[in-house]
């Protein structure tokens, strides 16, 4: 029996980080998530959130959602259709920014309630199973002063058993970095895997000779070192630099993952589900992963992104991110390193609607 969507409903919420990002952009003191749930005629709701990055992009993202569920009112819940026929609608129009992330919300929803009608979790629905899948931590180490960042490290760690974790760099003073990271390895040890992130904050050539001093530092990886679609100029930081390159967070689509992959941008990708196109976009993205031998892992989402990894052929890491719980009413649960994928149907996101009613942004 075919599964009908009546509508679906953004709400948009603020809710505290345990602790703050710091982005490219500056520092983000909330998390500014828009909540969708896609309601269907069997009672079905999907469910997904996107993340806005800043409370001023809450109402348009919300708006956008919202206008994108008048469009696919008494549509079948089929997600490559759905997808189909929106970016054929839209064309005429630049379906990236927060058109693309909003797009991307309706698809994971979609999924989600596909997926629960068939009583199974999104990563069986998808042809996988139910697995643990390896994460590392990526909730801290923003910490400019280098040193006071290995004693957050220690407790990152301990928080679920971990054996890996993301420090961020790109301080003004390189001498800063290197301290940083020479004293969170100096606490870690050496069995611990130590991920970077210069988030776009370097030139090519500021890269290439920062990489080069890190050379000797044992990271596992350097993450975005210039502006995400300087593919050719990443690729210069990549035949540079020893420390393996990763990219990928901000691609937009396929093509543009594509076209990386062509340039010789990076050794390792890490799409985001709501950049990327949602879970349609995703396992297109892994496909092409598949096919170039190149090891894929995820950005932030991690209750979605577990069950995609579960399915993606050359799953590599998780990014484990915490953004989301305060508004979950069962947050994915992290055990010796991995994230538990719940053996339940959908997605498993479900709302604390005490906690969304008391983080609701009007």
């Amino acid at each position: 029996m075919a599964l009908n969507i009546t509508g679906i409903r953004a709400r948009a919420v603020a809710a505290p980080f345990k602790r703050p990002p710091m982005s490219a952009s500056g520092a983000i003191s909330q998390a500014a998530l828009v909540l969708v749930d896609l309601d269907t005629d069997a009672g079905i709701t999907g469910r997904a959130y996107l993340f806005a990055f800043m409370p001023s992009m809450l109402k348009p993202t919300v708006e956008c959602v919202e206008a994108l569920g008048d469009m696919l009112r008494g549509d079948e819940v089929a997600p490559l259709t759905i997808d189909a026929k929106l970016r054929k609608r839209f064309t005429i129009l630049d379906v990236h920014g927060i058109l693309g992330q909003a797009l991307a919300g309706v698809d994971m929803a979609a999924w989600d309630a596909l997926s629960q009608s068939q009583g199974m979790p999104l990563a069986k629905s998808l042809g996988g199973t139910v697995r643990p899948v390896r994460a590392y931590n990526s909730c801290g180490l923003w910490i400019q002063d280098p040193a006071k960042v290995a004693d957050e490290a220690e407790e990152l760690l301990a928080e679920g058993n971990y054996a890996a974790l993301k420090i961020r760099i790109g301080r003004p003073d390189f001498r800063d970095d290197l301290a940083a990271v020479r004293n969170v390895r100096k606490r870690i040890g050496d069995d611990v895997l130590l991920m970077s992130d210069f988030n776009q904050s370097l030139s090519v050539n500021e890269a290439i000779a920062r990489g080069q001093a890190l050379d000797d530092e044992g990271l596992y990886w350097i993450e975005e070192p210039v502006r995400h679609d300087d593919y050719a100029g990443c690729a210069r930081v990549a035949a540079a630099v020893e420390t393996p390159i990763q990219i990928g967070e901000n691609l937009l689509n396929s093509l543009e993952m594509q076209r990386a992959i062509d340039a010789g941008s990076a050794e390792f990708y890490m799409p985001d589900v709501q950049r990327i196109g949602g879970v349609t976009g995703w396992l297109r993205a892994a496909t092409l992963a598949q096919v170039h031998g190149l090891d894929m892992s995820s950005h932030l989402f991690p209750e979605i992104s577990a069950h995609l990894l579960a399915v993606t052929p050359t799953c590599h890491w998780l990014e484990y991110v915490d953004w989301g719980a305060a508004v979950l009413k069962q947050p994915v649960e992290v055990k010796d390193g991995h994230v538990l994928i719940p053996d339940r149907p959908g997605n498993g996101i479900e709302w604390d609607e005490e906690a969304v009613a008391r983080y609701a942004v009007k």
